[in-house]
């Protein structure tokens, strides 16, 4: 590890025991990442009572609801390139400020105007925030844990989403719809000072950027304590690209081809979560079922999602990882085509349901793995945010199909039969990123070390 007083910051990170400062830094992403997906979630849960305290329709609060979602693909978008250029830990503290302080606007709004704007703005910090926070995770993670470390930081999500859905059933009906928007807006701004005060910058991007050599040997010493001192110099494994912005690096020829399979499976994934997410209780009640009935098929879609998310981290880590995320999403097809065949049973419906949850949610937040494994440094953020809003925008088509499908009258049948295709292409894609995966060498390792997320 030390060799002339060089030391290579990613064989410290790789070291044989992980560290209770990289367990801080997954803690910090977890928490940035939960509360994101109890603000995701909190406008969905006050709706109901907005629209009988203001006399408006689901079809007015539409707008409102479909803002935050095109906040998150541009916030995404914008976020990773700045990630890159200034440090994650700069984007990531300046996101989750912008995202609290515009929730907490919001709890004030007087009209589905100043809802739709404030939305908006909102969700443009909530998409800087996660990807940039399963970057910085990633970047901290020994390889042999790193997709664990990633989906374990994202799971965060579905349980800071579930914890709204608890938090809102009692204080709504106690405070009214406002008071839970509040709670939404200063969880994050409460974080805030501990992220500036104890969560680090990556150190990749320390090295790379030229930080000063105290500030990185203070890192250093604390994941492996006395392994630097005041003649130690840092490198991080890896070799530079020649000078071109994060973006151009992320479309130019050496990843081309992979950048496109993650940005098709994201995107294909995503549209099948949200539909599932948005249209699932309306489909399940039409063919029959009670209110009640329904939600419970869309409950035990959400709960897999958590326990996908640690299966696929695990695995992925253990075996290939795009194989596994592949088989992933082909199980997930075949569980969609059967959800179709079964309308009328509801234990069937329910476990295939479960499977969808476990395959696609899980899947895609190993995805999210892949992208952070797959670019160097210098484009990292940018490539796993860029994902993350490419993928976005199929979050928002799937409003629109599911829509489409119910009001032409689809059959259960038809319309399941219709979303394998989404669910095969983004296996298929998968596959495809794999084979890129092998051309493209590893980006943060010496020559002769191996990695499982390149395989």
């Amino acid at each position: 590890m030390n060799n002339n007083n060089v030391i290579d910051v990613r064989e410290v990170i790789n070291g044989p025991k992980i560290s209770g400062f990289q367990k801080l830094v997954v803690f910090f992403c977890f928490a940035i990442i939960a509360i994101d997906g109890f603000d995701v979630v909190v406008m969905g849960l006050a709706a109901p009572q907005i629209m009988q305290e203001w006399g408006v329709t689901a079809k007015d609060l539409g707008p409102v609801l479909s803002a935050a979602l095109f906040g998150l693909s541009i916030g995404a978008l914008v976020a990773g390139p700045l990630a890159d250029k200034f440090g994650r830990k700069k984007v990531l503290v300046a996101s989750v400020f912008f995202f609290g302080v515009f929730t907490v606007v919001t709890a004030f709004s007087q009209d589905l105007t100043h809802l739709v704007i404030y939305r908006f703005l909102t969700g443009l910090g909530l998409g800087a925030a996660a990807p940039n926070a399963a970057t910085l995770s990633s970047e901290y993670a020994p390889v042999r844990r790193r997709a664990f470390f990633v989906t374990l930081a994202y799971c965060g999500f579905s349980l800071g989403a579930a914890a709204g859905g608890f938090v809102a059933a009692w204080m709504i009906p106690a405070f009214g719809w406002r008071s839970v928007i509040l709670l939404g807006g200063v969880l994050p701004l409460v974080l805030l000072p501990f992220m500036l005060w104890r969560m680090p910058e990556s150190l990749a991007v320390m090295v790379a950027k030229n930080a000063p050599q105290a500030k990185i040997r203070a890192i250093i010493n604390r994941i492996s304590p006395n392994s630097a001192n005041e003649h130690s110099r840092f490198v991080a494994g890896e070799t530079a690209a020649k000078q071109q912005s994060a973006l151009a690096l992320v479309v130019s020829k050496p990843y081309f081809l992979g950048t496109m399979m993650l940005w098709m499976a994201y995107f294909t994934v995503l549209f099948l979560i949200y539909l599932c997410s948005s249209w699932l209780p309306t489909i399940i009640k039409m063919n029959d079922f009670s209110i009640s009935q329904a939600a419970t098929v869309t409950s035990v879609f959400q709960i897999g999602g958590p326990l996908g998310c640690l299966f696929f981290g695990w695995a992925m880590d253990k075996f290939k990882p795009h194989k596994v995320l592949a088989i992933a999403m082909f199980v997930g097809a075949l569980a969609t085509y059967a959800l179709g065949q079964f309308g009328h049973n509801l234990l069937l419906l329910s476990v295939c349901a479960w499977i969808l949850g476990f395959c696609f949610n899980g899947g895609s937040v190993g995805m999210s793995a892949l992208a952070t494994n797959f670019y160097p440094t210098q484009a990292r953020a940018t490539g796993a945010s860029w994902m993350n809003g490419i993928g976005r925008f199929g979050a928002i088509l799937s409003a629109f199909a599911g829509a489409h499908m119910i009001s032409q009258g689809y059959s259960l049948q038809t319309m399941f039969s219709l979303l394998v295709i989404p669910a095969v292409l983004a296996g298929l894609a998968v596959l495809v990123k794999g084979i890129k995966a092998r051309e493209v060498s590893p980006p943060t390792l010496q020559s002769g070390q191996k990695t499982s997320l390149h395989s």
